[in-house]
C-alpha cells in the first residue's frame, strides 16, 4: 500500500501488473533473498485472490508476474528412498517385546507422517483399527484424521498383544491404561526417547546417514508425492497451516507449488 500510494481499500482496485513488477523490483533492489520475495508476491497473491473471490477487485494482478530463481534449500531435511525406508522399518526385532514395539512406531510414523511429538500424546481410543484411522492433536490442540495402511496395521497390533507386559511394570500410582506407546518403565514415551529409539535404528542401517527422526515424516509425504497424492492433500495429512511449508517438506518447486496454488484460484 505504502509502494503504491493506496489510501482507500477501494483503491485496490486500481493497482495493475506494472505496480506489482515495479514493487518486484524495488525489493530485489534493497537486496532481499529470492525466496522472501517469492514469498511477498505468493502473500499479495493470496490477497487479490481473497478480494476476487468477493468481487470487490476485478482481477489479481500478480498474476503471471515472473518470480525470482528460488534459491537451493540447503540443510532441508532429507526423504529416505524405498529401500531405505524398508531397511529401517525392518531393523527393530521382530520377535522381541521391544522390537515389536520399536515396530509398530516406525510404521506408524512411516504411514501416517506425524510428528513424533503427536505420536507420543497419542492414546489407545485415538486409533480407528476397523477404518484404519489415526486421530492426531497436533499444533495448537488442532484435530485432523490421518489413514493408515496395513503394515502399520499388522504392527500395532503385534505391539498390542505384548503391550500389557510394559504396562505392568508401571507403580500402581503411576500406571495409565491410555497412552499408546510404553516405556520399560510402563509410562508414556517422551519426544526425546523415541528420537533417540529412531537414531539408533539409523544408526544400525548400512548406507543411511545424516538422517534425523524427522526424516519418516518427510519421507512418507514425498512418496505420497512421487506416486500421485495432490499436494492439497498431504498439507492436510500433516496438519500444516500453509502448503509453502509442504513445499518444503516434500522438495517441491516454487513453480509446481505456483502451479497447485493457480489451480485452487482459478481465473476469473
Amino acid at each position: 500500500m505504502a509502494f503504491a500510494g493506496l489510501r482507500q481499500p477501494a483503491q485496490f482496485r486500481d493497482v495493475t501488473r506494472a505496480h506489482v513488477i515495479a514493487w518486484r523490483e524495488q525489493l530485489v533492489g534493497q537486496g532481499l533473498a529470492n525466496d522472501t520475495i517469492r514469498r511477498k508476491l505468493a502473500a499479495l497473491s493470496s490477497l487479490y485472490a481473497y478480494l476476487c473471490d468477493r468481487n470487490a477487485v476485478l482481477h489479481n494482478p500478480v498474476l503471471g508476474v515472473k518470480r525470482p530463481r528460488s534459491m537451493n534449500r540447503e540443510g532441508v531435511t532429507p526423504a529416505l528412498g524405498d529401500h531405505q525406508a524398508r531397511m529401517l522399518l525392518e531393523a527393530p526385532a521382530e520377535k522381541t517385546l521391544k522390537g515389536k514395539r520399536d515396530r509398530a512406531i516406525l510404521e506408524l510414523l512411516y504411514a501416517t507422517g506425524v510428528r513424533v511429538s503427536e505420536l507420543v500424546q497419542l492414546n489407545l481410543r485415538d486409533i480407528d483399527f476397523k477404518n484404519k484411522l489415526l486421530r492426531v492433536f497436533g499444533k495448537r490442540r488442532k484435530e485432523r484424521i490421518v489413514p493408515f495402511g496395513d503394515p502399520a496395521l499388522k504392527a500395532l497390533k503385534d505391539y498390542l498383544g505384548v503391550r500389557e507386559t510394559f504396562l505392568m511394570n508401571a507403580p500402581a500410582t503411576k500406571r495409565d491404561a491410555q497412552p499408546l506407546v510404553l516405556n520399560y518403565q510402563g509410562t508414556r514415551m517422551t519426544t526425546r526417547s523415541v528420537g533417540r529409539l529412531i537414531e539408533k535404528y539409523i544408526r544400525l542401517c548400512a548406507g543411511i546417514h545424516d538422517i534425523s527422526p524427522h526424516a519418516l515424516r518427510h519421507s512418507f509425504a514425498t512418496h505420497l508425492l512421487d506416486s500421485g497424492a495432490d499436494l492439497r492433500d498431504i498439507q492436510e495429512l500433516l496438519g500444516h497451516a500453509r502448503l509453502s511449508t509442504t513445499q518444503i517438506y516434500t522438495h517441491v518447486s516454487m513453480e509446481k507449488l505456483i502451479q497447485v496454488y493457480d489451480k485452487a484460484h482459478p481465473k476469473a
